[in-house]
Parts: structure tokens; C-alpha cells; sequence
């Protein structure tokens, strides 16, 4: 077990990013250091240790990989990417972990039951017209947890809290990042940008 945050984000950081980055999915990696700063708070609150996990929309794994090595029973990451999935069980694999599995699944056909979701959707941005990516994760999130960690577009909080509301939960914590987003896809005109991103704690009322 990790004594101080840093070792934690010193662990995750050599996680590799995806090798082929699809626009549709608006694959963006985690930085390590806002990775391990959640996982961190999340295993303070006592939403990790010992108990079962899930990483929607996993990407390469570093949310999963940090909540097994955080010491949870078990962590399982999901998503629709194969190539994205195989990268995440190398990953996982070279850190000897015994408590991931990976499924390569829609995020809306995921049904298993768990103590805790932590996830980083997609926001939307590239599908106009259609209901945001972000709120069909929160969803399915609040479907198969009583807890959930979930990242959003700091300027859609007043919408997510009535949306929360209205699913009987309560968002209990709010941590605020600078989320960077680095020129990876043909149509970024600058080498990176910072999103103002917020992730919500979020409890289903019993």
C-alpha cells in the first residue's frame, strides 16, 4: 500500500496512452497526477479498499489499475475500444495485478453490480444532436452503483445536479481539475488547452 499520493502518481504515470486515439470516442488520457489525486480522495472517503470496482469507458486503464493497486477486491474496466482494452491488460498485467479484469463491452450493455464506479466519459463534444455521451454514463453508472466518481464539464454542474436529483442521489463531493487537453486529433489548432472539469462524488438515496 501507497503511503503518500505521489508514490501513487509516480505508479501510474507510464501507463500508456491509447496508440490510436478515435475522435468519436473522444479518447483523452487521464494525467496521472489528477488520476491519483481522485483515487486518492476516493480511498480516504473508504470507497476502494476491499471493495468491488468499475472504470467505465476504461480507455488503457489507469483509473483500474490505480484503484487495484489502492487495494480494492476487484476492479473491472470496460469499454468499447478492443485496441484500448488490450493495451489496459498489458498494463495491468506488468504490474502483476490479480484483481482487474477487462470487458470490451457498449457501456449500456454492462450490468454487473458494484460498490463503487469511477469514471471519465466523454463529454459529447462530437455529437451534436444527441443526448451528451457524459449523462449516458452517469446513468448507467447510478444503474449498478450506490457510489459514484464521474468527470464532467465544470460549465454543465447546475444541469448535473438536477439530473442527479432527479435519480434519488446526492452529490456529496465536488473536485475541481484543470483538465489539459494535448493536440492529438488533425482539427486542434493549438498544441494543448485546459478544460475547466468537475468530478462529483455521487450517493444513491436509500
Amino acid at each position: 500500500m501507497f503511503k503518500k499520493k505521489r508514490q501513487l502518481e509516480i505508479a501510474l504515470q507510464d501507463i500508456s496512452p491509447h496508440k490510436n486515439p478515435r475522435v468519436e470516442l473522444e479518447q483523452y488520457s487521464t494525467p496521472s497526477v489528477i488520476a491519483a489525486d481522485l483515487l486518492w480522495n476516493a480511498m480516504a472517503i473508504g470507497d476502494i479498499e476491499g471493495l468491488k470496482l468499475a472504470d467505465l469507458g476504461c480507455g488503457t486503464g489507469i483509473f483500474t489499475i490505480g484503484a487495484a493497486l489502492l487495494g480494492a477486491n476487484e476492479v473491472v474496466g470496460v469499454d468499447t475500444d478492443s485496441e484500448a482494452v488490450s493495451i489496459a491488460e498489458t498494463e495491468s498485467s506488468k504490474r502483476n495485478l490479480e484483481n482487474t479484469r477487462f470487458v470490451v463491452s457498449e457501456i449500456t450493455d454492462f450490468t454487473e453490480e458494484v460498490d463503487t464506479v469511477i469514471q471519465n466519459p466523454p463529454f459529447g463534444a462530437q455529437k451534436s444532436n444527441k443526448t451528451a455521451a457524459d449523462v449516458i454514463f452517469l446513468d448507467k453508472a447510478l444503474e449498478i452503483s450506490p457510489v459514484v466518481y464521474s468527470f464532467h464539464m465544470k460549465k454543465t454542474l447546475d444541469f448535473l445536479l438536477k439530473f442527479v436529483a432527479e435519480r434519488n442521489a446526492t452529490v456529496s463531493h465536488k473536485f475541481e481539475y484543470k483538465f489539459p487537453i494535448p493536440k492529438i486529433y488533425d482539427f486542434h489548432t493549438r498544441e494543448s488547452v485546459e478544460v475547466e472539469v468537475v468530478v462529483l462524488r455521487i450517493e444513491k438515496n436509500i
